[in-house]
């Protein structure tokens, strides 16, 4: 699992921290930014499809990578 955070939605609640901190960090003023490359750790897809759910702007989106397609023969 992947997500994005569009931070020029990002109002700063810091729900999505509460969830996954792992995942998201906030800055001195409370907004937040997304740890690494966005990739979620094992154990922590859970909290952070919560912190998708709850954050009150939808700035947070899960990035679905699709499987590779087998090539023509």
């Amino acid at each position: 699992m992947k997500v994005q955070l569009k931070q020029s939605l990002c109002d700063g609640f810091g729900t999505c921290a509460k969830h996954a901190p792992e995942v998201f960090a906030l800055d001195e003023w409370g907004y937040a930014s997304v740890i690494g490359d966005g990739a979620v750790p094992a154990g922590a897809e859970d909290r952070t499809r919560r912190a998708i759910v709850d954050c009150p702007v939808n700035a947070i989106i899960e990035i679905v990578e699709e499987p590779p397609k087998a090539a023509a023969e």
